[in-house]
């Protein structure tokens, strides 16, 4: 791994956007982060009564429009139409034109999730499987089908690095950008795992929540006594350019990464080591006092929230920045979560106001906010830190 992590050309975001429980356009979504109540709803998933992170009305409804937009639309799984959403609106908000040769690395730890489970049912029930149920669940479906909405021709990059998923996209982007192979990259990742079976998944390893406070996901309640862990769906992706842009929101200043050895499927060491060593490359060539927040992944678990913090403590010390997460407000996205928390980082700096966990031990916020670390982390000890600076 590389001992420092220079960045020789600057690289700009010059747009976000996002479709999750926080709705999907910026002002709505900042809006909702000033409630202290949580984006959750109960439903009956597998025989039971269950907290999850769907997506609010009016973007239900704008899913269902582009879905009837286009009969080749209506066979995709919801996964690839967020994510066509979300890229309509980042481009638009970049002036990015189809002209534009941009890369496009959209990923997703569980892929074509709903539409998967919809096609192995029919199958063991008839015994026979559509003609589009190989076409239309590959993990590469999301890039292909956004690029073909967009009418680009660049390059398309699809990957599952588990929740760590849409992180490694501004990995890739940043290093297409910095060869010199491309000038603008289209990055992001995009989850729809509101199923009964993939619930039951995230049940079987004890990690669901079944609170019923009125937080039921306790992310950075580092006392909680039980896991607490809620699943969200959405999708984001950011527009990254070579070079200082003037219309840029933010700047990539340090990118981490880090894979450790793993002693069973799920595990993370005590301290997080993957975790210590992608801060450390992210923020080789920064003053850690200049760090104003960390957004971190803390998932809602006892382990993993517990064992991010041990390892933020290891890093810098006594003296911690301030300490955020969105999953309490949201669940977790799986693939999308680190690019969800991105936009988080992206929305404070711009108003210059730090977004807390009305929960989580009180902090003293700090001001001006002009450096934000967002740590992303997957089942496989894949951590991702990215450092933004404005």
């Amino acid at each position: 791994m590389p001992k420092n992590n220079p960045l020789p050309q600057t690289i700009s975001i010059t747009a976000i956007a996002s479709i999750s429980p926080l709705g999907n356009d910026s002002e709505t979504i900042w809006n909702n982060y000033q409630n202290p109540n949580p984006c959750f709803e109960s439903r009956l998933l597998d025989q039971k009564e269950t907290w999850v992170g769907a997506l609010d009305e009016n973007s239900q409804a704008q899913v269902a429009a582009l879905r009837a937009s286009d009969s080749k639309y209506n066979s995709l799984d919801p996964s690839v139409l967020y994510a066509m959403l979300a890229s309509r609106q980042a481009i638009a908000k970049a002036a990015w034109s189809k002209n534009d040769s941009f890369g496009i690395n959209i990923g997703s730890s569980r892929g074509a999730t709903d539409l998967f489970e919809q096609h192995f049912e029919e199958y063991l029930t008839t015994g026979k499987a559509q003609t589009l149920a190989s076409p239309t669940t590959t993990l590469g479906n999301i890039s292909s089908w956004v690029a073909h909405d967009l009418q680009t021709e660049g390059p398309e990059i699809s990957h599952s690095i588990t929740c760590s998923t849409a992180l490694h996209a501004v990995l890739n982007g940043v290093a297409w950008l910095r060869s010199g192979m491309a000038d603008k990259f289209l990055v992001g990742g995009s989850e729809a795992p509101l199923t009964d079976f993939t619930i039951a998944q995230m049940r079987a390893l004890k990690i669901y929540s079944r609170s019923e406070e009125d937080y039921p996901n306790r992310a950075l309640d580092l006392e909680k006594k039980q896991n607490t862990l809620i699943l969200g769906e959405g999708a984001g992706v950011c527009c990254l350019e070579i070079g200082k842009k003037e219309n840029a929101l933010a700047f990539i200043e340090g990118i981490g990464y880090a894979t450790e050895i793993l002693e069973h499927n799920i595990s993370i060491s005590a301290e997080a080591d993957c975790f210590q060593k992608s801060m450390r490359m992210a923020l080789a060539n920064t003053d850690l006092s200049e760090v104003d927040v960390i957004v971190m992944h803390a998932p809602g678990t006892i382990k993993g929230d517990l064992t991010e913090y041990k390892a933020i403590e290891k890093v810098f010390g006594s003296q911690l920045p301030l300490l955020t997460t969105n999953k309490w407000k949201i669940g977790h996205t799986f693939g999308a979560s680190g690019i969800l928390s991105l936009e988080l980082a992206i929305l404070m700096l711009q108003h210059n106001q730090f977004v807390g966990v009305p929960f989580a031990k009180a902090q003293n916020a700090k001001q001006p906010i002009r450096k934000v670390l967002v740590n992303a982390v997957g089942f496989g000890g894949n951590a991702v830190s990215i450092l933004l600076a404005i």
